[in-house]
């Protein structure tokens, strides 16, 4: 099984690895593309222009963006992406609390989407960075170019396995599925929850990640803690359970 994973907004200053290289990322012959995108993120940090870099950010405090804006993205040290993204998923995940078993096929059957470095594998290794959700590179569209450049490689990644889409809307725009897929929705009191979703798509992550199934059928056998079935329902590609979340 695959599972699609969206990034967060806060992140972690942890260091365990060297700086960026190829072979830090997934898809390392498409780096150039990679490097391009982190160029022009560079190329904005380096003009101090507060302005700018309030909305690149999505932060106001001025000594903060300063203070953010004299790092290097080139010259940073590096840990697993799924280490350095600290959102509320990855607290729900927990990931550090799991057994070794099931933090390894985290970090390699997990593809977390990034604003600025696009589809990771979680175990790959970036630095710190701060860029809001669904803000571009100075009118560069980084989920245009990413979906453009590397969708073909992650055809390929996704192979002929069972998918399972946890992304949030916007990070749908980095890649659009081409085979059928299986995504989750959340409800309380009958309506859909957003913001507390992130939640159960990190405690989802963590219950398949111990329970490692292999196929919709073994997917279907995980009992999620706090959820209970509410429907599944079809619709072109898409295999969508719905869960109504039990107090």
């Amino acid at each position: 099984m695959k599972i699609l994973f969206s990034p967060s907004e806060t992140k972690s200053t942890l260091t365990t690895h060297g700086i960026l290289e190829e072979r830090s990322l997934l898809f390392p012959y498409l780096y150039e593309k990679r490097h391009y995108v982190l160029k022009q993120y560079q190329s904005l940090l380096d003009t101090y222009d507060k302005n700018k870099l309030q909305h690149l950010f999505g932060i106001k405090d001025e000594q903060k963006i300063m203070l953010q804006a004299s790092k290097n993205i080139f010259n940073a040290l590096t840990c697993k992406a799924i280490l350095r993204y600290s959102g509320i998923a990855y607290d729900h995940l927990d990931f550090e609390s799991l057994n070794k078993n099931a933090q390894s096929y985290i970090e390699k059957h997990v593809m977390i989407f990034s604003n600025l470095f696009g589809p990771l594998l979680a175990g790959d290794l970036i630095p710190e960075y701060k860029l809001q959700q669904g803000e571009s590179l100075d009118g560069f569209k980084t989920e245009l170019f990413y979906k453009e450049h590397f969708s073909d490689a992650i055809d390929t990644w996704v192979s002929d396995e069972t998918v399972l889409d946890l992304r949030a809307g916007f990070y749908e725009k980095f890649y659009t599925l081409k085979r059928p897929y299986i995504t989750m929705k959340f409800l309380k009191k009958g309506k859909v929850v957003s913001h507390f979703a992130k939640a159960y798509r990190g405690e989802v992550l963590r219950e398949i990640a111990i329970h490692q199934p292999k196929n919709e059928k073994e997917l279907g056998a995980i009992h999620f803690k706090g959820l209970q079935i509410h429907e599944i329902l079809d619709q072109k590609l898409k295999r969508e359970y719905v869960f109504t979340i039990i107090d």
